[in-house]
């Protein structure tokens, strides 16, 4: 069975959509799925990238391209009233309901669902404490656990650095990378052990020189 681990932030369209679009693209291959919270934010700054949200033009496209995608994929999606937003709430609140800096399907699916189907406001108080309510039963009782939310997310940030990690979704298994939504069919192609990835295409990408100066 393959060990995978999914990097996500509940910010970002394409994390909800790889999410659900995961089950489907390796139905028959034999796999477990590790959800790992991370703040998006963080790895964009540390590689000077503003994001798909970051450029106004690109913006537009972003959610205009999302949510054609999820109507073709069959995927509920509706941008949220405000985009983007600070997904601190929503990040801490799933990794409350951790022992181990991961969090299972269905806090997962029931934070997506929160944030990209309605189109309200992801992070006002109302709406916040009704998410809350959803996983009430998934909380501890415990006032320790917002704080080792915090840790666990600060943790898997970290974590997805040292990988180097530069967005989400993401995807390591086998101490293998695979970026985006639409890496999900290589993904597979890596599982059903594709000799491609070991060619040079896949071995030697890093050692192709920069004619920039």
């Amino acid at each position: 069975m393959h060990h995978i681990t999914m990097y996500l932030d509940f910010v970002s369209p394409y994390a909800w959509l790889a999410f659900q679009q995961l089950p489907q693209t390796l139905a028959g291959v034999s796999y477990r799925v590790e959800y790992r919270p991370v703040l998006l934010a963080a790895l964009l700054q540390q590689h000077g990238n503003p994001g798909p949200v970051g450029i106004p033009a690109k913006r537009a496209w972003t959610y205009r391209h999302a949510t054609w995608l999820g109507q073709q994929m069959g995927i509920p999606l509706q941008t949220p009233a405000a985009h983007p937003f600070n997904p601190l709430p929503l990040l801490r609140l799933a990794l409350q309901t951790s022992t181990d800096g991961s969090t299972n399907r269905f806090v997962t699916e029931t934070i997506f669902r929160h944030v990209w189907e309605g189109g309200n406001d992801a992070i006002s108080t109302a709406r916040l404490q009704q998410l809350q309510a959803q996983l009430q039963a998934q909380l501890p009782p415990t006032p320790e656990a917002v704080e080792q939310a915090k840790l666990w997310l600060r943790s898997n940030t970290e974590k997805a650095s040292e990988l180097g990690l530069f967005g989400v979704p993401a995807f390591e298994v086998k101490g293998q990378i695979f970026w985006g939504l639409d890496s999900l069919p290589m993904l597979r192609d890596f599982l059903s052990g594709s000799p491609w990835f070991q060619s040079e295409a896949w071995e030697n990408a890093n050692t192709i020189s920069s004619g920039l100066a």
